[in-house]
């Protein structure tokens, strides 16, 4: 199968290793101002800059015009599921899964570490020359439930257990015996389970079923003084809800790396409110990661030119990786 032209949408700069992808493609590298023109006749797009939500907009009305084949640079693909891509049978779209697992796990449990041992308040008075010790929290053997058990959920899941704490995961059926989550509640026992976990950890992806799931009903449901930590998408909770919940003190805190509105605006009362984290969606970045994306989309790439089978194949209907269907999806 040939790769004759192949788009790549970037941010800042172009992949680490581009001179191996031009040696198999007729290569254009394009900011978002330029995708709609460069776009149509492209045989494949490759959106390095993975947040972008440009494509939607820039994508040819002719479908004979239109890409076969979209390889997103992150795991997330909601900015890419558009009626005219979803709709087309033609096109495959492939995302990064597997990249990030590991480093969001880590991420998770520093955030969980630094609610618990309150480092912020430790930061601020270090930071005022003020002495005062006080009591932490343990971790161990506390409870946590995993809203969403995909690959990231379940590395998160696996890291959370080895520290000693009870992990149970939320997904779209219940069942028991899962080697990462053990439990796994449905619908049926999720709000028992919202209410005897100490942190809720969201990391599913943003999909119609999971747009706003965390709303005033389960954020009541939530034991109270618990924490809950997204490092999903931001628009899976209602942040006017979890601003009242915070605020009235139901819950004790929340480390939010995703927004409704990302960058968050300097207006948002998150900034200010007591006992929360706020980080600029960076869970998965650490030192290697644009190598290892890159890494796999030139995989992927050979394997379009051989005819062989692509790596992470999304559903366009569900947004998950084909062969795993509902994988991570949490309860609707």
């Amino acid at each position: 199968m040939t790769v004759k032209r192949l788009v790549v949408l970037y941010e800042n700069a172009p992949p680490p290793n581009a001179e191996r992808i031009e040696r198999l493609a007729d290569t254009v590298y394009v900011t978002g101002d330029d995708l709609a023109r460069a776009l149509p006749g492209a045989d494949a797009l490759f959106t390095w800059r993975t947040l972008s939500t440009t494509v939607a907009g820039a994508w040819p009305a002719d479908r004979r015009a239109a890409p076969r084949w979209v390889h997103v640079g992150a795991t997330g693909v909601d900015n890419l599921l558009f009626p005219a891509l979803v709709n087309d049978p033609d096109v495959v779209l492939t995302n990064s899964r597997g990249v990030y697992d590991q480093p969001i796990a880590e991420y998770v449990l520093g955030l969980i570490l630094a609610m618990a041992k309150d480092l912020p308040g430790m930061v601020e008075h270090q930071r005022r020359r003020e002495w005062r010790p006080r009591d932490g929290e343990r971790i161990g053997g506390g409870t946590a439930l995993v809203w969403g058990t995909g690959p990231i959920g379940r590395a998160i899941a696996r890291l959370l257990r080895a520290t000693g704490m009870e992990v149970s995961g939320a997904g779209r059926t219940g069942r028991t015996g899962d080697p990462d989550f053990g439990t796994v509640h449905g619908p049926a026992t999720l709000t028992a389970a919202l209410g005897g976990a100490d942190y809720v950890v969201l990391a599913a992806p943003l999909v119609p079923a999971t747009r706003g799931m965390v709303d005033a009903s389960v954020l009541a449901a939530m034991k109270p003084g618990s924490r809950l930590v997204n490092v999903g998408r931001g628009p899976l909770v209602d942040e006017d809800a979890l601003i009242g919940a915070l605020t009235d003190g139901r819950l004790a805190g929340a480390a939010l790396d995703v927004f409704a509105v990302e960058p968050l605006p300097a207006a948002s009362p998150l900034w200010d409110l007591p006992g929360v984290i706020v980080s600029p969606h960076i869970a998965g970045d650490v030192h290697g990661w644009q190598d290892e994306v890159a890494a796999l989309f030139l995989d992927n790439l050979r394997r379009r030119l051989d005819g062989g089978p692509l790596l992470n194949v999304v559903d366009k209907h569900s947004g998950y990786v084909s062969g795993t269907p509902g994988a991570g999806t949490p309860v609707a």
